[in-house]
């Protein structure tokens, strides 16, 4: 008979058992408030604000009160990422990939940016995580994978029958940025950087280009659509789809690694379709629904461990 654990071997399995659960919670949150930004951002585009009315809610409330905490840390060396790490991260996690990412939606339905760009996101992840990272991706994983591009494929087979060429353009936009979050995901666990300062520096050095969207004529466009539209925005996109699920994504790939917390984001499409046909009143189509069957069983796959 084995003997019991001693109180030493309780605290170690302890030990190694809370960081994995905490990435997890981190993970499925992030999953979470990214579906609901998908869902805002298809409410916004159909009450009237275009795709930089939606970039401005996105990161301009968050980077005024981060700001304060970048002067604090140091504005030189921006809160030891440095400028040349912190503009490639707000390039791919942050207003250019969000702003290629909302004019996707101006192409094709709820259903296929918010399986696209997160799958891509997944397949992206995974294969940087191997060919640049050298972590070990299981066979399982792989095989994963592949089911997720067949998915992929049912979704597109959509777009090409049934929207045309439009409709061809909107998902290479989802794929371009699926790939491009994968890149910030890896640069972030290469990197080492912490979900507070990823978080922070995208915010704040997003409002460089404030001025510039002022000067078009941007905030009478917005003040003309209420009150009730631009808080909506500012809490889908400036509050869960911005910070918020970017730092809980970071802290999912600090405690997992970036291949396993890459399998998050292929959780959002089931939840963008259950949300997008409640609170929108948009059910999915067939196809959508097949393919968002294919995309899930290639994430159970990818999820496992052998």
């Amino acid at each position: 008979m084995n003997e019991p654990a001693s109180g030493a071997d309780v605290s170690v399995q302890t030990s190694d058992t809370t960081p994995g659960l905490l990435g997890v919670a981190c993970g499925i949150g992030a999953a979470l408030f990214w579906a609901l930004g998908f869902v805002a951002t298809r409410h916004g585009l159909k009450a009237g604000f275009t795709p930089v009315d939606l970039l401005m809610h996105r990161f301009l409330w968050s980077g005024l009160v981060f700001l304060p905490f970048v002067f604090r840390a140091g504005l030189r060396d921006l809160c030891g990422i440095g400028w040349g790490r912190g503009m490639a991260l707000m390039v791919l996690g942050g207003p250019v990939m969000s702003l290629i990412s909302y004019a996707g939606f101006m192409f094709v339905p709820l259903g296929h940016g918010s399986v696209i760009q997160p799958s891509c996101a997944t397949l992206g992840g995974l294969l940087f995580a191997a060919f640049l990272l050298r972590e070990h991706i299981s066979p399982s994983r792989l095989a994963g994978a592949l089911v997720i591009v067949a998915g992929l494929g049912v979704i597109g087979s959509e777009s090409i029958a049934h929207i045309g060429l439009d409709g061809v353009q909107g998902d290479l936009i989802f794929v371009l940025t699926g790939l491009m979050f994968a890149g910030f995901g890896t640069l972030v666990r290469y990197w080492r950087v912490s979900a507070v300062s990823a978080a922070v520096v995208i915010s704040v050095l997003s409002l460089l280009l404030f001025p510039f969207y002022a000067a078009s004529g941007g905030l009478a466009r917005v003040a003309a659509l209420g009150l009730h539209e631009n808080a909506l925005q500012a809490l889908g996109q400036g509050v869960l789809a911005g910070p918020a699920a970017m730092y809980l994504f970071t802290a999912s790939i600090q405690h997992l690694g970036a291949s396993r917390a890459a399998i998050f984001p292929a959780t959002v499409p089931a939840l963008t379709l259950l949300f997008g046909w409640l609170l929108l009143g948009e059910p999915p189509t067939a196809l959508q629904m097949a393919g968002l069957a294919t995309v899930l069983f290639g994430f159970y796959l990818a999820q496992r461990q052998r």
